[in-house]
């Protein structure tokens, strides 16, 4: 399986974007990602 390009203090800052009330569909398109693993992210 392929290591993620994002660190744990990254994907912790993604999804702190999405507790401050920023939408999940801006912070995935700036982040690259796709809303499926930023759900992933924040179910772990």
């Amino acid at each position: 399986m392929k290591a993620s390009q994002f660190t744990d203090a990254q994907k912790a800052f993604i999804i702190k974007q999405g507790e401050d009330g920023t939408t999940v569909v801006e912070i995935c398109r700036k982040a690259g990602i796709g809303q499926a693993t930023y759900f992933n992210w924040k179910k772990k």
